[in-house]
């Protein structure tokens, strides 16, 4: 797989790209991005605006575009990010600013902002801090008519405060060559994780600020229990060297050695292989099985360009939207109905039916408190729980 390259997005026509600051939108030195457009340059009629989208109303197409501004938070990957604002501003001209942050990073911006966000809607990361988002008050319920084209019920908020646009697997990439330097086998599975033998090479991300993080605590207490999945990742700290600020950390820098063993979405080490070309990295799926995240999309409660947020949701749920990821490397399954599949994740051996039963419901109602008693416990065992281990730039 290392002769595949990067495949390049195609830019908006009579857009400008740039990096520019966003006042208010700080987090980890994240640049912010404008794609900017005007209705002369999306000239095209609503008519064929709903052709190329997948049956949008013209009525809030030209809601939105009265909004004439859109800001989006970001937490896939900043490429998948802008290839989906720019065939937004292609079709729509409408301003539109994104800046990318990790969910944990967005949840808590937006709550710091009680009311007033200082953007319009979110797009991408795993649901896991969206659904802490609902337990806030801090998403707006829109109930979008292109909700019909998802695969599955299970992929929505049943208010409408969410909507799912792809599904990616958990689970471990190991660099080949440098566990065959250290005389090492890969782990199968992630009682294995816990061998000593490993101890120093595995990298995770931050509990507080990764989306990827949570629904590994997540995971370890549906599979394991209450009890049982806390130790265990108490146990899994012992073997951890990092913990990265973001949950593609340890993919990118598993192909480098830094990261011999990391845990995170394989879509992500795929993207390692295909895109980047480092054919040192194996895929290993747990032999007791995983867990999945749906990433998701939504509209921030109080947000400035309301309209155009919702325009954003019915567009996000389209074939034209969700298919533009695999142009900007991001090979997660869709969960939109005749969208093209990344014909990469099942060349990789991956099935996105292949996953435990995961419980939404308690992920929304206890994750921030797993994750208090998760950090609790870890000090308890005298982990180091400092900034140089667990990251937040």
């Amino acid at each position: 797989m290392s002769n595949l390259t990067r495949r390049n997005f195609i830019g908006v026509s009579g857009a400008t790209i740039a990096a520019m600051g966003l006042a208010g939108c700080g987090g980890g030195g994240n640049a912010t991005t404008e794609a900017s457009g005007s209705a002369a340059e999306a000239s095209a009629s609503s008519s064929a605006v709903s052709d190329a989208t997948g049956a949008i109303d013209a009525a809030i197409i030209e809601a939105g575009k009265q909004d004439g501004e859109l800001i989006v938070y970001g937490s896939c990957e900043e490429d998948h990010v802008a290839a989906c604002v720019n065939k937004f501003v292609q079709l729509y001209g409408i301003d539109t600013q994104f800046q990318r942050l990790s969910t944990g990073e967005v949840e808590s911006k937006i709550e710091e902002e009680n009311g007033n966000p200082s953007a319009d809607v979110w797009f991408g990361g795993t649901t896991d801090p969206y659904n802490v988002a609902v337990t806030k008050g801090l998403l707006e319920a829109y109930e979008a008519k292109n909700a019909t084209n998802l695969i599955s019920d299970m992929y929505r908020d049943p208010d409408g405060q969410w909507y799912g646009i792809y599904k990616g697997i958990l689970g471990f990439f190991v660099n080949k060559e440098e566990l065959e330097r250290l005389g090492l086998d890969a782990p199968q599975d992630w009682d294995d994780l816990l061998d000593e033998k490993y101890k120093g090479l595995i990298w995770l991300s931050n509990y507080n600020t990764a989306g990827t993080a949570k629904l590994v605590v997540n995971t370890m207490i549906q599979m394991k229990g209450h009890d049982e999945g806390i130790q265990y990742l108490v146990d899994l700290d012992k073997n951890i060297a990092v913990y990265t600020k973001s949950g593609s950390g340890p993919s990118k820098n598993v192909g480098s050695g830094e990261c011999v063993i990391g845990i995170g979405f394989l879509h992500d080490a795929i993207f390692q292989i295909a895109d980047n070309g480092y054919d040192n990295i194996e895929l290993i799926l747990p032999k007791s099985g995983t867990s999945f995240e749906v990433g998701a999309t939504a509209i921030f409660k109080g947000c400035k360009h309301p309209n155009a947020a919702k325009l954003w949701i019915e567009y996000a749920l389209t074939p034209d939207c969700v298919e533009r990821a695999a142009e900007a490397g991001a090979y997660q399954f869709l969960v939109i109905n005749n969208a093209r599949q990344p014909e990469l994740a099942t060349e990789f051996g991956l099935d996105m039916n292949n996953t435990i039963d995961y419980d939404f419901e308690d992920a929304k109602n206890n994750t921030e408190t797993y994750i208090e008693e998760v950090m609790q416990a870890l000090a308890a065992g005298g982990a180091d729980t400092g900034e140089d281990r667990f990251q937040t730039e």
